[in-house]
């Protein structure tokens, strides 16, 4: 059934919303909404194809607006006297029950609540001379606005920006603000795609912290999720059941309908999104939550249109689009056009990188990291190809992981040692630092930020953070119960969490004291001074060292069972080598390892070492000498050509 509005272009990459301002002689700026205009009215639109009537109620005055039927299933009209800050609802047919707008811009009092008219122009932006990043050559750093400051305010983490920026880091990603019910949570359970949570401030606080990171040198992408909606407050399919499919199962609910009938104006929908974030908010682009749950058939994937709708939205700036995808289908990072799944995606999450390195961090090999040994050969492999399963049979799954990734850029390959999902699943949401060995963390913070991947941060993970990182998510009574029980059985995959005394200790996911032991205490920047420094040089390394700043991939070896080296070539023999030791002191008088060669018949000097005292090492005494190596155990050292400046030693 055709179901695209008259006068409207279907809503595709290649079909861009109109790119100026609402006004009653000039079309909408998208398609669906309550769009407010210069004269002080405000023109609404509503897709609600089995409804014989819908009307807009101004409240709390209760003015009704009857809207006319399009006879596409598509309500619209021009609304007098509805201002910017107006509140307001629709009325289905002759349902008692009010409902919010599903395009609202802001939900002040919640998702149960009335939507209120959003001017999103102005605000007066200072970052004109923006011109965003591009993936390659950045540093992502994963956020929760709500546990990042004591506050949870957006207010609150601006005043943290220039402590990030200082840092190195170049791409803020900020998990997801679209409102929800409830006193918290991660925000995968929004409910209003395209209003901000009221739990950390009003749209333009958002807009505050997006023009502030900008200001800083800093890309704002959001996490958003495209896979389902929440279970409280979620009215869209008052407005139309079409928004959902049982055609597939989906792990979270009910699945999005992508490809079925009716599903133009539910691709409308979430593409227009999409652009809105960007539009509206200036944002960067967007990370793209759990794509293997967003089922579509259709000739051109709807990840390939939202792809094309952030870069049209963006105007000629830089934007950056990431997939989290756990089956690892590397052909999300074609361009689009190329079929087979070609989405345009520029990066990908490396969980095969993540889940090798905590089984070496920790020697646990539990659930999902069953399939990994930790040795250096998956971290030779891992910085050289990317993904470690390209298409092999997985155990645990008892299936088939990953497509072949041949070819694919290594900056596209977003590598990180701790994420939100990471830490809570734990079991007492401890970080890696509270896991491992100090050597051995010190070690693999250096393997992840000098790798030809794009690293990614989770907060906290910066100056080593006391503060656990547990799932929390504020729900009524019954809800929350069967929340708290789900998460019990979803963590009890990991046979040690399975344990009765383990189960006992789990945190409570609504409990408010959950929430608030997983907010950050900024002042451990300082305290944890050694920290700090270790990312702080590590990504000064990065960014000012041509050869590390290349992201070109290494060649590698495995010098004994618990060491390897990589050999990252440069220019005119300026070469790098990084060698890390996973175990005890190493010796090797026997080195018959070409990559080990200095360049030019040279020697090699120390650049920097994970046993720096400033981080809490013990010191490096001299690497290579004639007839011996020496690599201190669990740890890492970066050698240059002997001519170069030796630092950190």
């Amino acid at each position: 059934m055709d179901t695209q509005p008259k006068g409207h272009e279907p809503v595709t990459a290649a079909a861009a919303f109109p790119a100026r301002p609402p006004s009653p002689a000039a079309p909408r700026r998208y398609p669906v909404g309550v769009e407010p205009l210069p004269d002080g009215s405000a023109h609404a639109r509503v897709w609600a194809p089995k409804r014989r009537a819908v009307a807009l109620v101004v409240e709390p005055e209760g003015r009704a607006v009857t809207l006319d039927a399009e006879g596409n299933g598509y309500f619209s009209g021009l609304v007098e006297d509805m201002p910017a800050g107006s509140r307001y609802r629709f009325r289905l047919d002759r349902d008692e029950t009010l409902y919010p707008d599903p395009v609202s811009r802001f939900q002040p009092e919640g998702p149960h609540g009335p939507s209120q008219v959003v001017d999103p122009f102005r605000f007066d932006w200072t970052d004109h001379a923006w011109k965003g990043r591009p993936l390659k050559g950045q540093v992502v750093y994963e956020m929760h606005v709500g546990t990042f400051t004591p506050e949870g305010t957006w207010e609150a983490a601006i005043a943290q920006l220039p402590h990030l920026a200082e840092l190195g880091i170049t791409v803020l990603e900020v998990m997801p603000v679209s409102d929800f019910a409830g006193r918290f949570g991660w925000g995968y359970d929004g409910v209003n795609l395209f209003a901000p949570t009221r739990l950390y401030g009003g749209p333009d606080d958002m807009r505050r912290f997006v023009d502030r990171a900008h200001g800083l040198g800093m890309a704002v992408i959001l996490d958003v999720v495209y896979n389902h909606l929440g279970p409280d407050g979620n009215y869209l399919k008052c407005f139309s059941k079409a928004y959902f499919t049982d055609k597939y199962e989906n792990e979270w609910g009910e699945a999005i309908n992508f490809d079925g009938p009716d599903s133009g104006p539910v691709r409308e929908f979430f593409i227009m999104n999409a652009a809105c974030w960007v539009d509206e908010y200036h944002l960067d682009g967007l990370r793209l939550d759990a794509t293997q749950q967003i089922f579509d058939a259709s000739p051109v994937n709807v990840m390939a249109e939202i792809s094309g709708a952030v870069r049209k939205a963006a105007r000629g700036r830089a934007t950056i689009v990431i997939g989290e995808n756990e089956p690892q289908h590397s052909s999300l990072l074609r361009p689009c056009g190329e079929g087979g799944g070609a989405c345009g995606l520029d990066g990908l999450w490396n969980d095969d990188f993540h889940h090798s390195a905590m089984v070496a961090l920790t020697g646990r090999a539990e659930a999902y990291y069953t399939d990994y040994r930790g040795t250096p050969q998956e971290f030779v492999s891992a910085l050289r190809h990317g993904f470690l399963y390209q298409g092999q049979w997985y155990k645990w799954q008892k299936k088939r992981r990953g497509m072949p990734a041949w070819g694919v850029d290594p900056a596209a390959m977003v590598t990180f040692l701790q994420n939100h999902d990471q830490v809570a699943n734990s079991g007492n949401g401890l970080r890696v630092h509270a896991l491992t060995a100090p050597g051995l963390y010190r070690a693999f913070t250096a393997l992840t930020l000098l790798g030809p991947g794009t690293p990614m941060l989770f907060q906290g993970q910066e100056f080593a953070a006391s503060s656990p990182f547990f799932y929390f998510a504020d729900h009524t009574p019954e809800l929350a119960e069967m929340v708290a029980r789900g998460r019990g059985e979803f963590v009890a995959q990991f046979p040690s969490v399975a344990t009765p005394a383990m189960q006992a200790r789990l945190t409570a996911p609504h409990d408010p004291r959950t929430f608030e032991r997983s907010k950050l205490d900024p002042a451990e920047r300082e305290r944890h001074a050694w920290a700090t420094a270790l990312h702080r040089d590590l990504l000064r390394l990065r960014r000012e060292d041509p050869v590390f700043a290349a992201q070109t991939r290494p060649e590698g070896a495995v010098l004994d069972t618990e060491a390897f080296v990589l050999r990252f070539f440069g220019e005119d023999g300026d070469d790098r080598l990084l060698l890390v030791n996973m175990g005890r002191d190493l010796d090797l008088t026997l080195v018959p390892e070409p990559l080990l060669a200095p360049p030019a018949g040279g020697r090699w000097s120390l650049v920097w070492s994970s046993e720096d005292p400033v981080y809490g090492g013990g010191g490096t005494p001299a690497v290579e000498t004639d007839g011996n190596w020496h690599l201190p155990g669990r740890s890492a050292v970066v050698l240059g050509p002997e001519n170069e400046q030796e630092s950190h030693a």
